[in-house]
């Protein structure tokens, strides 16, 4: 930091209202900048992603058709209905001004009084720890990962939740014994981190898009199986895929509609072709795990996939906890040497505060459309 730069007493947070009356109110607040404890450090934050796991918070799935804005351009004032279905699913949050943003990173301008806060003074940081949609954030040195000198608060936004994804999905396949993976939304930012992933470490993977373009894609890519299901003969090329791949492990960003089911079908014949014929189906487990929410609609399970499988739902941070501190350890480490390759993270635009909270612009990055994620700076 250049010696004549000040902090603030107080900064700018964006916040998320479930209200009683059933609206959901997003707005700026003005907050107090916090002094850092003994081992934390204050960052101000210079980018922030908006991930698909912060929509949810965000927005409370309200009825963005019913967007109204109000109060001034640099603090608006936004407000949506939320669907009478959705309210009892909101009960625990109704009143509560939440604030949002998982990961982030950003320049630390001011450090307590231990030595490992210390050397953090001036460096730019990737953190984890919510609350990062606002223009300073206290937190603690563990949650900071301290980026290599150059690289700009951009790069190192997205170090934690998508490369994190990426690898939590590699260790699980390997400690649950499986010998592939199949991943649905493959072109979107963590689905083309997982490519370069596999392809660096020689795993076997079966990519799920729903557009042609996106084949073409992951193609220039160098991804080797790419599966469009949009095509009217997406199972048999599915099937064809998970064979040359022995993939019986999947990760389904869609969750909804009959995907998961598809995919476990073709798991399933590609497991049982040549073997001997039994009504309960072949003996090896086929297994799907949840973990977005892009199909909102109820998940559909047809069950022609004999008795061997199982539909669950995964996160990335118990994963971590899972593999337990040291792998966890060892796999954010592997994040901060490969930032700007394995594990770089593209955006469509650059906003301020008061921009993501412009209608038009929540239409865009509301939509995870491929290609089109945003980050927030909120020190512009």
């Amino acid at each position: 930091m250049s010696p004549e730069f000040v902090v603030p007493f107080s900064g700018l947070q964006l916040r998320s209202l479930v209200r009683e009356d059933g609206r959901l109110q997003l707005s700026l607040e003005e907050v107090p900048v916090p002094d850092p404890g003994p081992d934390e450090v204050l960052v101000r934050v210079e980018a922030s992603p908006i991930n698909p796991s912060d929509l949810g918070l965000l927005l409370a799935g309200a009825d963005l058709s019913t967007l109204e804005a109000a109060g001034a351009p640099e603090r608006p004032i936004l407000t949506a209905e939320i669907p009478a279905a959705a309210m009892p699913g909101l009960a625990g949050r109704v009143g509560q001004s939440l604030p949002v943003g998982n990961e982030g990173a950003g320049t630390v301008v001011r450090a307590g009084s231990s030595a490992p806060a210390q050397a953090l003074v001036g460096r730019v940081v990737a953190m984890i720890g919510g609350s990062m949609y606002c223009q300073y954030r206290s937190l603690a040195v563990p949650q900071c990962l301290a980026l290599a000198d150059g690289t700009v608060a951009a790069d190192g936004a997205s170090a934690f939740v998508n490369p994190l994804t990426a690898l939590g999905m590699v260790e699980t396949m390997r400690l649950e014994n499986h010998r592939g993976l199949v991943h649905t939304a493959a072109a979107s930012n963590v689905g083309q981190m997982l490519n370069r992933l596999c392809l660096t470490d020689h795993v076997p993977l079966v990519n799920i898009v729903r557009k042609r373009e996106h084949v073409e894609l992951l193609r220039a890519a160098g991804a080797e199986h790419v599966c469009d299901s949009s095509d009217a003969g997406f199972v048999d090329s599915l099937t064809e895929a998970i064979a040359a791949t022995s993939a019986t492990l999947a990760f389904d960003a869609t969750g909804g509609g009959t995907l998961a089911s598809q995919i476990l079908t073709a798991m399933e014949r590609a497991v049982s072709v040549g073997g001997p014929y039994s009504r309960y189906g072949s003996t090896v487990h086929k297994q799907v795990y949840i973990y977005g929410g892009l199909d909102r609609g109820p998940t559909e399970l047809s069950r022609t996939y004999g008795m061997a499988w199982g539909v669950g739902g995964w996160l990335v941070f118990p994963a971590m906890e899972r593999i337990g501190e040291q792998a966890a350890a060892r796999l954010r480490q592997r994040v901060a040497s490969e930032l700007t390759t394995t594990f770089a993270t593209s955006y469509a635009r650059e906003i301020s505060l008061a921009e993501a909270l412009s209608p038009d612009v929540i239409a865009v990055y509301s939509s995870q459309a491929t290609g089109a994620k945003y980050l927030i700076n909120p020190s512009r």
